[in-house]
Order: C-alpha cells, then sequence, then structure tokens
C-alpha cells in the first residue's frame, strides 16, 4: 500500500464509506500484528498536582493556586499512588500534573525512588507541558530535563498534551500552554535521549479536517525521522465542566471515533499501534474500533482524575477487560508501557506466562504476574 498524501488524505477521510476504512483499516494492522491478538496494560494515573497556569479552556481538572482544592504533593506523597498501584498489580503508572513550580530535583526524585522501591513499574511519567515547564522554571533546555530523567531510570513518555496539532486551533483552546511546536520538540528530544513515547489527540470541539491532518501529519513525519513512537491513541473531547463547551456547536459521536480510528491506522503507516479505548468512548465503542483497525485496548486505569473531572467516568477490572476483548474476537494480552508482552491470556481460565523481561543496563526486571 503506498503512502497516503497530505491531500489525498483530507479527501479520503472526508469522503470513504466508514466500512470501506475500516475493512482497509483492518487489513493494516492485522500485518503489523498478530490478527488473533488484542494489547493491554494494567495501569494507573495518579497526578501530583492540580495546579496549572495554563488556563486551557478544555480543562476542568486545573486549579490556581491558593484555590480550596488545590494540591501540590511531595515526593513520599506523590510515592503513595505509586504503592497503590504496585499492591493492584499495576506494570505502568502515568503520573502527570499540571504546570507548577517544582524544581527539576522532584522530577528525578520520583522517579529513581519509583524505580528503587518498586522495580516491577515502569514510570510513564510527565507529559510534553510539564517537561516544557520543567525546563522553563529551572532555566535549563529540553534535553538536560529528559535527559536527567533517563539516567535516574525513565524510559518512556506519555503524549498528553498534544491536543490537536494545529496552530490555529492550539491558539483557541490553550494558547498559554507551551509554545508553537513545542511538543513535538519534547518528544523529539526524548526520542533522542532514548525514550519511547505515545502520540495522542483530543479531537471533537473546533477543529476541521484538515487540522486532524496536520495533527497525523507532524506525528508520520517525526515517527519517519526518530522512530520513537509506540502507539497512536486519540480520544474524544469531553466538554461538561469546561469553559470550551461553550464554543462546540455540535457533539461528536462514535461514528467520527471509528473513523478516525481506522483513518489513523491507514495515514499513520509507520505506526505499529494503535489504540482503542473503553475508557473514553465507551465499552461497545472500543470493540467496534478493535474490528476496525485498533490492536490495543488501553489500560485499567486504577485511578484517573483528568476525565473525572468533567464528570466523565468509565471503570473496569481486569476480569472485564478479558472479557470484554474476547467479546471482540481476540486473545487477550498483557503488555507494559514499552509493549513489551507480558501475559497472554490463551483460555479462560488460565494464562501462558511470559518470560520476564529485563533492562539489562539498569538490571530493573519487568516481573511477569500470575493472577487469578
Amino acid at each position: 500500500m503506498s503512502r497516503i498524501s497530505f491531500e489525498k488524505g483530507i479527501e479520503k477521510f472526508k469522503t470513504t464509506p466508514l466500512e470501506e476504512l475500516q475493512r482497509e483499516a483492518a487489513a493494516v494492522r492485522n500485518q503489523k500484528n498478530p490478527k488473533n491478538r488484542v494489547t493491554f496494560v494494567i495501569d494507573s494515573n495518579p497526578n501530583y498536582t492540580n495546579i496549572c497556569n495554563a488556563d486551557c479552556s478544555f480543562c476542568a481538572f486545573y486549579r490556581h493556586p491558593g484555590a480550596k482544592d488545590a494540591y501540590q504533593k511531595t515526593v513520599d506523597e506523590a510515592l503513595k499512588s505509586v504503592e497503590r498501584a504496585h499492591q493492584a498489580g499495576c506494570s505502568t503508572v502515568m503520573m502527570q500534573g499540571g504546570l507548577a513550580d517544582y524544581p527539576l530535583e522532584f522530577y528525578t526524585e520520583l522517579v529513581r525512588q519509583t524505580r528503587l522501591r518498586y522495580p516491577s513499574i515502569l514510570p510513564h511519567y510527565f507529559t510534553a507541558p510539564e517537561i516544557w515547564n520543567c525546563a522553563k522554571v529551572n532555566h535549563l533546555s529540553l534535553e538536560e530535563v529528559l535527559q536527567a530523567l533517563y539516567d535516574v531510570g525513565q524510559r518512556s513518555l506519555p503524549g498528553g498534551g498534544a491536543e490537536l496539532l494545529s496552530e490555529r486551533v492550539r491558539l483557541t483552546i490553550s494558547p498559554k500552554k507551551m509554545a508553537p511546536g513545542a511538543w513535538i520538540e519534547v518528544h523529539k528530544t526524548a526520542h533522542r535521549v532514548g525514550m519511547r513515547s505515545t502520540a495522542t489527540m483530543m479531537y471533537g470541539h473546533i477543529e476541521e479536517a484538515e487540522d486532524i491532518l496536520l495533527h497525523l501529519d507532524a506525528l508520520r513525519t517525526l515517527q519517519d525521522e526518530t522512530g520513537g513512537f509506540t502507539a497512536f491513541i486519540p480520544w474524544s473531547y469531553k466538554p461538561d465542566r469546561t469553559a470550551l463547551r461553550r464554543k462546540v456547536k455540535d457533539w461528536v459521536g462514535d461514528v467520527a471515533y471509528l473513523r478516525l480510528i481506522a483513518f489513523s491506522r491507514l495515514y499513520l503507516d509507520n505506526f505499529d499501534h494503535i489504540q482503542a479505548s473503553w475508557f473514553s468512548e465507551g465499552v461497545e465503542v472500543g470493540i467496534k474500533a478493535l474490528q476496525g483497525g485498533a490492536d490495543d485496548f488501553g489500560g485499567i486505569i486504577l485511578e484517573e482524575n483528568v476525565h473525572r473531572a468533567t464528570g466523565f467516568v468509565h471503570r473496569a477490572d481486569i476480569s472485564h477487560m478479558l472479557r470484554y476483548i474476547r467479546q471482540a474476537g481476540f486473545t487477550p494480552v498483557e503488555r507494559n508501557c514499552l509493549y513489551e508482552i507480558l501475559k497472554i491470556y490463551d483460555s479462560e481460565e488460565v494464562l501462558v506466562p511470559v518470560a520476564q523481561a529485563v533492562d539489562e543496563e539498569n538490571q530493573l526486571a519487568i516481573i511477569s504476574r500470575k493472577r487469578s
């Protein structure tokens, strides 16, 4: 299959029937991944602060300093969430927060202590805006911040904070968060120091098709250069309790999500993994997305507060996750945030343990855990 150009991509995204997109996407998905398997991760998404100076119009989570419900945790306080994740058997913790004035040492010590105390957990910490803000507050370069995190054991960066990589959209929904092109620059730098990262998109607000293609094209271009992205993860904007809801005229429904999943599989031809989200879109839509191009079902998400702040909550435990993936017609496979396989659940009752994977440079093991 030849690469889809930007111009052809806009036409295809707008006009190709959904069923046709899904058939093409499923075929490509099966070329890149085992066609009978869907991966998932047992993870948690806690926060170390809700204080933020970006004032993004789509966010209901942030608070200004001095607000009665604002909080700013210490390293030890933040590690309590990691301890809960460890006790629950998580392999990955995605720790993130607002844009507050923390020293670099807070971030490095949080990573260092996570690796020392919980070697079975991979710290998937700090979005691009947090890295950007840390560099700014501490008068450092992006590379200095990311290299410091790498040196204490961080190997992956979450994709949050991208929203839509269109300058027109950025100037409307989050003009204070970062400079133009900063999200791409952070991830390019992370890849250069040796980290992998995920790529995300929040759509369904003020964007047009051209904005979506600009976003996907920026991701594809960087992936051509670095190969550092593990997966693409889109989710729809949740308007309740946010300022941006006043500017959004039409709610984007299930068909738009399924179209985006299928199209992104075709356009992002250098990405191995496309994630469908039961968490952000609901189980039924997530299952349809698995059947239409996605190969990953995201995480169980023990703790999550950003979507919750909008009043949007979905919950699942491991038994639900296994049932949903089987309902979609696939074998569930547990992974970590680096997409290393930990377990294959090849029957209703037992699982096949996978040999433990070891980060040889740091001698930190990712332990295959047995679950009932």
